[in-house]
Order: structure tokens, then sequence, then C-alpha cells
């Protein structure tokens, strides 16, 4: 039995944490896994922030708190699994000093390294996702933008594994077109309403001709879209599925910057386990996500957004067949199934191989 210690960012409410991590709990334990998950913010602190108030500082400080207990008890584990950082917001030699010897299994999903790069403390924080990826004894990537960024930045090949992020495909049921107005779907939360902005025009022009926009998620910035018919839910595991399956067709767009370039295509793969095609900005891991004409159609420009959306809306037999496909395609790709195997190849591989002394990073001797 391998013992491994997730060190997550997130409680299960957060889509990274849930599914990077903890979606993947049982099928690891059947192949001798034995996962022991512990999040470094909690569900009261996400509230908080959705909310748009401030963290408190000695809320923060229990956090930081519980996480060194944790790592204090690190050598109880053959492997520490982690999301992103260990101590968020601490130099990279500090975090280093409290993971020890141990073995590390990294996690990348998007790319934190920029938001190092943007944080206060930048300074203090160089480059530090780049040495915790070197530091690591395998690295698993959500896309093929970060393994190109992580072997650029000196992490050898042979340690990068791509694992795109999935989903349990038996909690979303494909069920068929709902009845009355045609519906777009879209899932996000309070900090990506710039996304829904960047087609603001195509959807109040759909709008008008009776297009809804189902918003599942909680987001506080949505009455800045103004003309549009919109219903928004907040998220929750128990009712995520059902919400889709209100919709008709699924939208992702994205923006062209560094950050987009790296998102890893989740909404698309969401949409798909539904059953619903999708219309989406060719950005990022959205190309290798979606197989255009297959399980849903590209637009790089507001007046391509209202045509493919348009088009989907008038031709009920193309919903349907890139709906079929794109389900199939989830089951094939992006399941848990589909790509636990590569996780638990990975842990096996990684606890069986002997501990040798840190040295410092070969790019800083």
């Amino acid at each position: 039995m391998v013992r491994v210690l997730a060190l997550t960012r997130w409680p299960r409410s957060a889509a990274s944490s849930r599914q990077r991590f903890l979606a993947f709990a049982s099928f690891l334990a059947r192949h001798d896994i034995e996962l022991t998950v512990r999040p470094f913010f909690d569900e009261a602190y996400i509230s908080r922030v959705n909310s748009g108030l401030k963290a408190n500082s000695m809320e923060l400080m229990a956090h930081y708190g519980r996480r060194l207990s944790e790592l204090s008890k690190r050598g109880r584990y053959d492997l520490l699994w982690i999301e992103k950082e260990a101590l968020p917001q601490i130099p990279y030699h500090l975090e280093a000093l409290f993971l020890g010897n141990s073995k590390i299994l990294l996690d990348l999903d998007d790319a934190w390294h920029l938001r190092t790069q943007a944080s206060p403390l930048r300074h203090l924080l160089a480059r530090k996702i780049e040495r915790l990826s070197r530091r690591a004894d395998g690295l698993t990537v959500a896309n093929a933008a970060l393994k190109a960024w992580a072997v650029q930045a000196g992490v050898p090949e042979s340690k990068v594994t791509l694992v795109p992020t999935g989903l349990d495909v038996n909690l979303h049921e494909s069920a068929p077109e709902p009845d009355g107005p045609f519906t777009l779907g879209w899932i996000g939360g309070p900090f990506t309403t710039e996304y829904l902005e960047s087609i603001e025009r195509p959807l109040r022009r759909l709008s008008s001709e009776g297009v809804h926009l189902l918003v599942v998620g909680e987001n506080r910035e949505l009455d800045r879209l103004g003309g549009i018919r919109l219903e928004q839910h907040p998220w929750s595991e128990a009712t995520e599925s059902k919400l889709l399956s209100r919709c008709h067709v699924g939208i992702s767009p994205l923006l062209h910057d560094g950050w987009s370039q790296f998102k890893s295509g989740y909404k698309l793969i969401q949409y798909m386990a539904a059953g619903r095609p999708a219309v989406a900005s060719p950005i990022g891991a959205n190309c290798d996500v979606m197989a255009a004409e297959e399980t849903g159609l590209f637009a790089t420009s507001e007046a391509e957004w209202y045509s493919q959306i348009n088009r989907l809306r008038q031709d009920s037999d193309l919903r349907r067949r890139l709906g079929r496909q794109a389900r199939l395609r989830c089951e094939q790709m992006f399941s848990i199934e589909a790509l636990g195997g590569h996780l638990t190849r990975l842990m096996h591989q990684l606890a069986r191989e002997p501990v040798s002394p840190r040295r410092l990073d070969p790019l800083e001797e």
C-alpha cells in the first residue's frame, strides 16, 4: 500500500482541488494507494473571498499553522502530492526546508508562475514555482502549454506527465434537450466575468432574439452585462449536472492573454460530460479538448460567435450529433478511469524509487 498525503490548496467546493485530487480518491484506493487529503484553505475562506471580503489575518495564520503541523508528519507517508505549492506566499527556500527530503509529486493546472509574478511579494517569490517544479520528483500538468513551460524552466521532460483535468462521467447525465427557449450554458466564478464581457455584443443580440443564458456559479459582477436574458444559479456539486442538462449549448470564451494560454478547458469537459456541444475560443487547451466540427465549434470574432451559436440554434440535428460525440470523447479521454491509470503508475513508481539527499537547485549552484 502506497501512503499519499495530498496537500491541496482548496477544499472540495473548488474545482481544481476537487477534480485533480479528490475525484481520484476511490480509483486510487482500488489500486493500493491510500490517500489522505488536507486542504490549506477551508470553505469559510472561500465563501468570504467570493463575497468580496478580505481574509481574516488570524484565520490565515491558523491555516499556516495547520499546514506546518501536517508537514511535520510527512515521514508517515511515501509521497506528498502537492497542489501548486505547499505554503502559499512563502519563499521557495523556506518551503523547501519544510518539505525536507520527502518525495514530491507536484501538480499544476494553470499558470501559477504568472500569479506569483503579479504578487505584491513577487521579489520574495521570484521563480518559486519553477524551483518547486525542478525540486519535485514528478510533475503532473493539465495541458501541453504547461508541459512546454516546465521543460523550458529546466524540468527534465521525463519527469513531466500530462494529465488533463478529468471528472466522474457517471455523475453527469446525458439528458435529452430541454423544452423551452434556446439556452446557452456557462460555468464561471466571481473573477471570470471578463470572458463573458468579451462576447457581450453577440450575447446581447442573441438575447434580443429570445436566447437565454444560464450561468452556473456565483458571480457578483454579472450585473455589468446589461441587455442579456440571464439566469444565475449558485454552483453546487449536487445541482451542476441538472443545470447543465437545461442548456442546449455550452460556451467557453477566452481572452488572448498569457493566463488564458495556460487554461485547461475544463468547462468544455463539463459540457461534454453533459452531452452538449460547445462554442469556444480556439485558445490554449480548448484546441486539445474540443474537436472542431466533431464535438463543438470554434469562434474567433464577435461575428463568428453570433453565427456559430446561431448555427447550432437553427440545426437541432447538428446539436445532437455533436453532443453524442462530445459525451463519447469525454468518456474516452477525460473520465477518471481514463486518467487514473497515469496517476497510479506514477505514484507507485515514485514510491519505489530510493530517497536521495536533496541538493541545491542545479540552476542555482
